[in-house]
């Protein structure tokens, strides 16, 4: 097969038999492909010597999670922007593949030099959650997941957009919605117990603030 010029590599390393980690090359490879301009390409999933490569559309801006690092928070006007085409990108997921993403969060949402904005690793921890050596196991990075997966509680697509507000909260101030705590665990329990996260209301505009506190009700 001939590759394009400019793609990315992903490499999964899981502790599990070789023959799972064959199944599960052939499960990402199928899973993965799309047809969706919100979604990351996957040109190609392959299995070799004990790990699984998955080769990906090449996003020459980085990572939401980048431009934080340096820009600290992202303005409302632009904000929206993202939001849309993150929004986009879930709804295809969401009702075309009937994938759950379980792992939103601003180091999965890619930005190229033309401003386009796309999900990635869509359908990797849904993937890997389902085979028989991770079914037991969470998938994907707790400070981002919803109150109900958190606590082991049935869950399904409205976690994905729960996930996305804290993202576009954390963007839009600049901090993580949760402040810190003294360890992991007490983290969790301000995501399981505590009122949801909300906007300032003296620092956004009104639809702002609104959006914020309809996606996590």
């Amino acid at each position: 097969m001939d590759w394009p010029v400019f793609c990315s590599q992903e490499v999964i390393q899981l502790n599990i038999q070789e023959s799972i980690r064959k199944q599960l090359a052939q499960e990402l490879k199928l899973s993965l492909s799309t047809q969706c301009q919100y979604v990351v390409t996957c040109y190609q999933c392959f299995y070799v010597n004990g790990v699984i490569s998955i080769a990906l559309e090449y996003m020459d801006g980085g990572s939401l999670a980048d431009f934080l690092m340096t820009a600290r928070t992202v303005p409302e006007a632009y904000l929206a922007a993202i939001c849309k085409q993150v929004l986009k990108g879930l709804m295809y997921l969401h009702h075309e593949k009937r994938v759950i993403h379980r792992d939103l969060k601003p180091s999965n949402i890619l930005i190229n030099h033309r401003g386009e904005v796309k999900i990635s690793d869509f359908g990797v921890s849904a993937i890997i959650s389902s085979s028989s050596a991770q079914r037991d196991t969470f998938t994907g990075t707790f400070n981002y997941m919803a109150p109900e997966r958190i606590s082991g509680q049935k869950h399904g697509y409205m976690s994905d957009i729960w996930s996305l507000g804290l993202v576009m909260l954390e963007c839009a101030t600049g901090n993580f919605p949760h402040p810190p705590r003294g360890s992991f665990y007490e983290l969790l329990e301000d995501v399981v117990d505590q009122p949801s996260p909300s906007a300032p209301s003296d620092q956004f505009s009104p639809e702002f603030c609104s959006f914020i506190s309809a996606w996590n009700k």
